[in-house]
């Protein structure tokens, strides 16, 4: 019972105070959880900031560990928002502080928010499927300092209702081709199901592919920002990943991978 993708009110789009979910996490019987708060910079929306306040989030973080550490382990994270121009402070950010784990996320594609910008009306679907897994593809070509990326497919939740015909299993393949052989993995994250997706992301097929790649890092999220929400689809995502075939589910300690057999 992993949950390694939660965020707590650190993060500019989330309110919950992280004690409230480690509560909870407790009380669901999750074993190891990790909080990833946002760092977002040159965010394309100015209604919204996400900045990090790194030295309380390093205090908060060693009180709830000393305070919980009978009941829970609590790791220490980051969801890195990259874009290519950005990829320099990336590494400067990554390197400002200890984590134990880094999510490397991208949730704007040519400098518009996949969120709040009109990204998906200026050109077709497949279009700007094919431009966020090209620019995804230079960002994890050019920085390495993370252990999983995060929610690879997202592009598919602004779009639910219209989905693309092509799968872009070449543009994948080339991004594993990358981060594989660096020791980089992907995360199963469980928040497609709670966003109206048919699968979590990635979808199984990018499943499938990750591993025919010979990728073996995966880690499982819920992408929680309220507490109710914490350790949710754990359980079904890692009985995903034995069918597939996958032998083990990650978490990781000091930005090491710890294998647990399924």
């Amino acid at each position: 019972m992993f949950d390694f993708h939660i965020h707590s009110d650190f993060s500019a789009d989330c309110e919950t105070p992280m004690e409230e979910t480690i509560k909870v996490a407790i009380q669901k019987g999750l074993t190891e959880i990790c909080f990833t708060e946002h760092i977002d910079e040159d965010y394309p929306d100015p209604t919204i900031d996400f900045s990090l306040d790194l030295p309380n989030y390093d205090v908060k973080i060693n009180e709830m560990q000393r305070l919980y550490q009978d009941q829970i382990v609590i790791r220490k994270g980051l969801e890195i928002g990259v874009q290519p121009h950005l990829l320099s402070r990336c590494q400067q950010i990554v390197n400002a502080a200890y984590f134990d784990f880094v999510i490397c996320s991208m949730h704007t594609t040519n400098k518009q928010s996949l969120h709040t910008s009109d990204f998906f009306q200026q050109q077709t679907v497949e279009d700007a499927y094919r431009e966020y897994y090209e620019e995804l593809l230079y960002c994890v070509t050019h920085f390495k300092d993370f252990q999983v990326l995060g929610h690879i497919d997202l592009v598919k939740r602004y779009t639910k209702n219209k989905q693309a015909k092509y799968d872009f299993h070449d543009l994948l393949t080339k991004i594993f081709q990358e981060i594989i052989p660096a020791g980089k993995g992907i995360e199963i994250n469980t928040s497609g199901f709670r966003y109206g997706l048919p699968n979590a992301m990635p979808s199984n097929d990018i499943l499938r592919l990750y591993k025919a790649c010979g990728g073996e890092i995966i880690t499982v999220g819920s992408d929680s920002h309220v507490a109710p929400t914490v350790g949710y689809g754990v359980i079904d995502a890692i009985e995903l990943l034995r069918q597939i075939g996958f032998n083990y589910v990650t978490t990781f300690t000091d930005k090491q991978a710890i294998f647990h057999r399924i």
